[in-house]
């Protein structure tokens, strides 16, 4: 859910453009070999011989970007960055793996970078403080812990400082280039405002996709892949992390969010999948046409309906913290005493007293809707009485909570969205599939030597 959104599956595989430093690829028809279409449009011979052994996904983790260096140590500062900030941790037989996708990363970074200056744009040290500061804050800490932690898990602010400039470089040279350019008229928002309309009740599903392209001889190796990152998306690692360097969909550059959609526009092996999936399960991988995709299903509603799960919430939430070095066992111990304190509580004003007999801290919350839990709350909530409290739920690590229900208000009939909305959605979705195509040009036209 990031920034931007695409709604359409693309499959446009990510390329960079390179100059390779050693051994030569070359192409040959064999004399009198029939001439098949080749579907890829590039002309290629029907019999092709390679010469050399160059092994193109094979890369030494440097590269000079049109004059720029990337080093080792940029490679290495970026990657243990985005796992750190991520909470994940990676087999050592897939490191390579991850430093190949942080290096095309930090190439298209690069490029961003030497586009933006070349159009007269820059980011001042003192944006990019602002913006540092305000990621430190998000993690809870100072400027300088932030920096000192960075250094802690083998990176740096230098690191986290280049990622800032990236972004900000690019979205303002979209600003400049693109976004002025894209225009929606009125016949399009009254169109969709009159679709929408028409599908009242109609299910859609708001979904995130990982592809993976595939070819017969490397199939194996695919579905391994996509099952490893499942397994580790189910132990906790964010599905948007994967999408975002693995994906070889446009949508990688919004965690692979597809937006909300109706399982009609979707190819039917992934109708078949989605329309078996819960929120907040993944499936996958899934056989398509060229490759594999990954699902995630993030949610979904009924167009123009009320839906439960948009009923606001007034919630007490009880928590009892563990000490360091707590073991499962004593930590199950203390979660059945806290669910039988919990389980006795009669109504919201029984829980001051509750949470001061079993040293638990109380938090209020009277804005939150049932959508905005984790899937395995929403279930429980949706079917609790005002003043009951649901399972103890936590970990060893961050000790153990209980939400009590003290209020609810019931959603209302969805109306309408405003033409601005729409407007606005249509012009995001445009300016993102032009910043693609941006790149894209910018890739073809670029001079990436590897090291």
């Amino acid at each position: 859910m990031m920034t931007g959104k695409m709604t359409r599956l693309a499959r446009n595989g990510v390329a960079l453009a390179a100059v390779a430093t050693a051994g030569v690829l070359m192409a040959q028809a064999t004399p009198g070999a029939p001439q098949v279409r080749d579907p890829s449009g590039l002309n290629l011979p029907a019999n092709l011989q390679i010469f050399g052994k160059q092994d193109p996904n094979v890369r030494k983790p440097t590269a000079i970007v049109n004059d720029s260096v990337i080093t080792g140590t940029d490679v290495d500062q970026r990657m243990n960055m985005t796992l750190a900030l991520n909470n994940m941790k990676i087999p050592d037989a897939e490191r390579d793996q991850v430093r190949l996708q942080v290096l095309r990363q930090l190439i298209d970074e690069t490029l961003q970078i030497q586009e933006a200056k070349a159009n007269e744009i820059a980011v001042t040290t003192g944006e990019m403080d602002q913006s540092f500061d305000r990621i430190a804050r998000n993690f809870k800490q100072t400027p300088a812990q932030f920096r000192e932690y960075l250094r802690s898990v083998g990176s740096s602010d230098r690191s986290l400082r280049r990622q800032i400039e990236g972004e900000l470089a690019w979205n303002r040279l979209l600003r400049k280039k693109v976004t002025p350019f894209v225009n929606v008229g009125d016949e399009e928002v009254k169109a969709i405002l009159d679709r929408l309309k028409a599908s009242q009740g109609t299910e859609e599903y708001h979904i995130k996709e990982i592809y993976l392209s595939s070819t017969p001889e490397r199939s194996g190796e695919v579905v391994a892949n996509a099952r490893k990152m499942i397994e580790q998306m189910r132990g906790g690692a964010p599905f948007e992390y994967f999408a975002r360097n693995f994906s070889e969909a446009s949508t990688r550059a919004v965690d692979g969010d597809l937006d909300w959609v109706k399982l009609a526009v979707l190819p039917p092996e992934l109708q078949d999948a989605a329309s078996k999936m819960g929120v907040g399960q993944i499936a996958g991988p899934v056989e398509i046409a060229g490759g594999y995709s990954i699902l995630y299903l993030v949610d979904k509603r009924q167009v123009l309906m009320a839906d439960p799960r948009d009923a606001k919430l007034s919630l007490r939430q009880l928590t009892v913290k563990f000490p360091a070095g707590t073991t499962q066992a004593q930590a199950s111990q203390r979660a059945a005493a806290f669910a039988k304190a919990t389980q006795a509580i009669n109504g919201c004003g029984g829980v001051s007293k509750v949470a001061t007999d079993i040293g638990a801290e109380v938090v209020d919350n009277d804005s939150v809707t049932i959508r905005q839990l984790p899937p395995q709350l929403q279930e429980i909530l949706m079917k609790m009485q005002i003043g009951q409290s649901t399972p103890p739920f936590g970990s060893p690590e961050e000790g153990v909570r209980a939400l009590v229900l003290c209020g609810r208000d019931d959603a209302r009939v969805a109306g309408l969205p405003s033409s601005d909305a729409v407007q606005a959605k249509l012009e995001e979705d445009r300016v993102n599939l032009r910043a693609q195509r941006m790149l894209r040009d910018i890739r073809r036209d670029a001079v990436v030597e590897y090291r």
